[in-house]
C-alpha cells in the first residue's frame, strides 16, 4: 500500500485536553501537570491551531493573549511548513485573519511570509462588541496595526511570565529541544520520535511526526547509525 502523509490530526482536542497540550509547550495554565510533564508530548503546530480555535471562535480572550505572547518568544523554532499547512486547511475567516495578522508581527522572518498572505478581506474586530469605543479611548494595540484584526490596545495583555522561557522549555519537552539543536523542521520531531521509542518504523514515524515517508526513512538510517556507533566499543590506537 503507498504511503499516504496526512497534515491534519485525527481528532480535534476537547478543551481539557487542549489545556494540558498548551502548559506542555510552555503556556503558563493551570493543568495537570502529571500530564503535561509525561513522555507523550503534544506536537507543537497542533496544539498552536487548537489554541488559535479557542480563542479565535470561541472567544477565549486570555488563551488568544498567551498564545500571542508564546509566539512571540518561541516563534524561531516553530516548524512554519507544518503550521501555514494547517492553516491552509481552515475555513474559518477569523481564525485565518488571526494568523496572517501574527505572521505580520513577525515579518523579519521570511519563513512566515506564506502565512501573512493566506488572507485578504475586511479587517474583523477581535472583541464581538465595544471596539469602536475601545479603540477611540485607548488606541489599537500596536502589534496589529493595520492587520487583518482590530484590537484594542489593552485587550490582550503580553506578559513574558505567562509562558516559559526557551531554555525551560526545552528542558520539558524533547522535541523543542532537538528543533534548537537540529532546526525546526520534521527532521527534528523525527528524532526525538526515535528517542522515545526506536521500534517506530519509517511510515510510523512518518504518521507520527506528519513529515514525508522520504525524510523519515532517512531519519530512521541515521538514527540507527548513530546507534550502532554509539554501541561499538572503543578501541585504543595506544600500542
Amino acid at each position: 500500500m503507498a504511503f499516504s502523509r496526512r497534515m491534519m490530526p485525527t481528532e480535534s482536542d476537547p478543551i481539557e485536553t487542549l489545556t494540558s497540550d498548551m502548559a506542555a509547550i510552555g503556556m503558563n495554565f493551570t493543568a495537570d501537570q502529571g500530564r503535561a510533564l509525561s513522555p507523550s508530548e503534544p506536537n507543537i503546530e497542533d496544539t498552536l491551531l487548537f489554541a488559535s480555535i479557542e480563542g479565535m471562535e470561541n472567544r477565549d480572550l486570555r488563551v488568544l493573549a498567551v498564545l500571542v505572547t508564546w509566539f512571540r518568544i518561541h516563534a524561531a523554532w516553530v516548524n512554519a511548513d507544518r503550521l501555514i499547512r494547517l492553516i491552509k486547511m481552515q475555513k474559518s475567516p477569523r481564525l485565518r485573519a488571526f494568523w496572517s495578522a501574527l505572521a505580520g508581527v513577525h515579518e523579519k522572518d521570511r519563513r512566515f511570509a506564506r502565512l501573512a498572505k493566506l488572507y485578504s478581506g475586511p479587517r474583523h474586530d477581535l472583541a464581538d462588541t465595544g471596539t469602536d469605543f475601545q479603540v477611540k479611548r485607548n488606541g489599537e494595540d500596536q502589534r496589529f496595526q493595520d492587520s487583518p484584526i482590530r484590537v484594542a490596545s489593552n485587550l490582550l495583555r503580553d506578559r513574558d511570565a505567562d509562558v516559559l522561557a526557551p531554555a525551560d522549555l526545552a528542558r520539558r519537552h524533547l522535541a523543542y529541544r532537538r528543533r534548537i539543536i537540529m532546526g525546526p523542521g520534521y527532521r527534528a520531531d523525527m528524532w526525538a520520535a526515535l528517542e522515545k521509542d526506536g521500534s517506530l518504523s519509517a511510515a510510523a514515524l512518518a504518521k507520527k511526526t506528519y513529515g514525508s515517508f522520504a525524510t523519515a526513512w532517512r531519519v530512521r538510517r541515521d538514527f540507527d547509525l548513530v546507534a550502532m556507533n554509539e554501541a561499538r566499543p572503543v578501541r585504543s590506537t595506544r600500542k
